[in-house]
């Protein structure tokens, strides 16, 4: 299977500290990982590395078989990222015409929506249950709704890769785990690749078929049956937490 992340000897710095140190995985088209780690472990940053927005102080990320610096297919990526926070209430869009921009915006001019968009839109509004939202000011609505907005913007153009830093933060458990179930159901059947950034490992098993354990250097990094069997992992999480954690006893 095509890699379509190759992450090289990664070296992050805020300042003069390493927020990342000798960081080297890859990730293989329709794979789904989890990163987990404590919090101020650098998993935020090692998102905005992949996604270009800072450069690496040493090493190398590719996207695609094209290095990040140069990367241009960005249509191909959905993003959802952390703390949206909320959006002005005079904000001048509907809930649809938000999620139909991550359908546009890979489209040369003119951008305008047609009458098989507007479906689409539909759909993935019904799939994450705020189909009845639609027509509703997006400054209107709570965080955990403009968070969902923002997942269905994410997922609207179907991409190959979708990236998430911690997207369940502001929903309520039902709604986390119709998230979930969405979200693994875009990888089984679509094939979608799954990245997600999340604190929570104790879940995060029951979906992603590997997981990257970070705390500034990376600590594990394989398949949660790689995970379980673990010595390693074993002393540095005890043996009960390591179960809990690969949900694979």
């Amino acid at each position: 299977m095509q890699d379509l992340i190759r992450v090289e000897k990664l070296y992050c710095r805020h300042g003069a500290v390493d927020a990342l140190a000798d960081i080297s995985f890859t990730v293989k088209a329709g794979e789904y990982l989890g990163i987990v780690g404590p919090n101020g472990s650098g998993k935020s940053t090692l998102v905005r590395a992949l996604l270009g927005l800072i450069p690496p102080h040493r090493g190398s990320i590719t996207l695609f078989d094209q290095p990040v610096g140069t990367f241009k297919s960005w249509d191909k990526i959905g993003y959802l990222p952390q703390n949206l926070g909320p959006l002005n209430p005079a904000f001048p869009a509907t809930v649809a015409e938000v999620v139909q921009l991550g359908l546009l915006a890979g489209r040369s001019i003119p951008r305008r929506p047609c009458r098989h968009d507007r479906l689409q839109v539909r759909t993935v509004l019904e799939q994450l249950g705020i189909d009845h939202l639609q027509g509703r000011m997006i400054g209107e609505l709570s965080g955990g709704q403009q968070q969902r907005v923002m997942l269905a913007r994410a997922l609207i153009s179907n991409p190959a890769l979708l990236i998430m830093d911690e997207p369940t933060a502001a929903l309520d458990p039902e709604i986390r785990e119709r998230f979930y179930g969405l979200i693994t159901e875009l990888n089984r059947t679509n094939g979608t690749t799954v990245l997600l950034v999340t604190h929570d490992t104790g879940t995060i098993g029951q979906y992603a078929s590997s997981m990257l354990y970070l705390d500034k250097q990376l600590l594990f990094w394989g398949s949660f049956d790689q995970f379980c069997h673990s010595p390693e992992m074993a002393a540095f999480f005890g043996e009960h937490s390591q179960h809990l954690i690969c949900h694979r006893h």
